[in-house]
């Protein structure tokens, strides 16, 4: 099934050869793998930057009003 699954998408011109079609996946992989990695380290950042504050959502509207003028 996954030769024919590969052999279909050579077949709808959307790769010219197998070779092609795995050089694909190996780059959206990798392309997956830095996104996962970037994320984890903004996880772990954020984790690392302490206990979380209030957040007053109005004063922030109004700052950015204020700001604007």
């Amino acid at each position: 099934p996954m030769r024919d699954w590969v052999q279909s998408q050579i077949d709808a011109g959307k790769y010219a050869s197998s070779s092609d079609y795995v050089r694909d996946l190996i780059r959206k992989d990798q392309a997956d793998r830095d996104k996962l990695k970037a994320l984890q380290a903004a996880i772990t950042e954020g984790l690392k930057s302490g206990d979380p504050k209030n957040f007053d959502v109005e004063a922030f509207k109004q700052n950015m009003m204020d700001s604007r003028r």
